[in-house]
């Protein structure tokens, strides 16, 4: 009887608690700390992240996102990152900048629970870091072509030296090893004939200094320049628009920041990519140790035609060269070789 009657109890504990429906999981918080290793203001890859951000906060009321802006001092990111951490407040920190990895590396031998995505960037093998590098060497080629093409054309500002200009603020792997050699490698698709005058100007924010090169450069027979240079670009553009040069432009629409001066845009994804970064994070998608390069082909690095900045500034002739490139190139048309960093 006594063996029955457990039975029944067990049925009854089975009833009441076996069958009761589990309440259905909500959606995790997730908190996420945007590390600007400088300023946002005159750095597209910052303005695109601080961006794509904001809108996928915007999109879910679970997320919360925390702007934090290093400031200029190098010196000082690696002690500012370890105070934003120690709180633990922060699931992920997103950055994007090649030197970022090996500052986050440091952090996180303090903060072994903490997690670092940094787009921009290679670095592999670290479980608390992911890295995605964008093929700047492609967008490079990509800039350089159109670089070649108006250098040796008659356009108004185009002068006999077939030389290009490349301003920096200062050096790096990617830069030096990639960007460089993209942009020369492109112009020289044109004319092998082509040169280029690189110029570091020490400083993400000195507008003067570039100015300064900017107008050196042009007396030496620049007559197109790209630059990699933060908020010191604007000095490069000044000097563009009050002598006449032209400028192709890395990772953002720029066209109306100078008419006619700004006369190609290439674009990196940054946004796009970091709202897939932060989906991926919610559903738990995101390995961690690796790195993946995302260009051309994979969709993330681009260039804009349909802007007139471009269309109402580049002559018919010299589109329609480009834009065959462009579509040789995304083809695989066009053959090169991309540097290892």
């Amino acid at each position: 009887m006594k063996k029955l009657c457990a039975v029944f109890f067990l049925v009854f504990l089975f009833l009441i608690f076996g069958c009761e429906k589990k309440p259905v999981p909500q959606n995790k918080n997730l908190s996420v700390l945007v590390f600007i290793t400088g300023v946002i203001a005159g750095s597209p890859p910052y303005e695109l992240m601080a961006d794509g951000a904001n809108e996928f906060a915007r999109l879910n009321q679970n997320v919360n996102v925390k702007i934090y802006e290093a400031g200029m001092n190098q010196a000082e990111w690696e002690h500012q990152l370890g105070e934003m951490v120690s709180s633990g407040e922060y699931d992920i920190v997103l950055g994007s900048n090649p030197s970022l990895p090996e500052i986050c590396a440091n952090v996180a031998k303090m903060f072994p629970q903490q997690k670092f995505i940094i787009t921009d960037a290679q670095f592999e093998g670290n479980p608390q870091i992911r890295t995605y590098l964008y093929n700047q060497y492609e967008q490079s080629l990509m800039l350089g072509y159109l670089a070649g093409l108006i250098t040796v054309s008659k356009m108004p500002n185009a002068n006999s030296q077939k030389r290009i200009g490349f301003i920096a603020a200062q050096e790096y792997p990617l830069l030096t090893k990639q960007m460089v050699p993209g942009f020369l490698e492109g112009a020289r698709l044109v004319d092998p004939a082509i040169e280029i005058d690189r110029r570091i100007v020490g400083s993400w924010g000195d507008a003067n200094k570039a100015a300064e090169l900017a107008g050196a450069m042009m007396d030496a027979g620049v007559d197109v320049f790209t630059a990699i240079a933060g908020g010191a670009a604007q000095g490069m553009i000044k000097t563009a628009a009050e002598r006449g040069a032209y400028i192709v432009w890395y990772n953002i629409n720029a066209y109306n920041q100078a008419p006619g001066v700004i006369v190609g845009c290439g674009i990196m994804e940054q946004k796009k990519l970091i709202m897939e970064i932060l989906g991926d994070v919610l559903s738990g998608k995101v390995q961690y140790g690796i790195s993946q390069t995302l260009g051309v082909r994979e969709g993330y690095i681009n260039f804009i035609l349909d802007d007139p900045g471009y269309k109402d500034n580049i002559p018919s002739d010299i589109r329609e060269k480009f834009e065959k490139f462009l579509s040789d190139f995304k083809s695989g048309l066009i053959n090169y070789t991309i540097p290892s960093l």
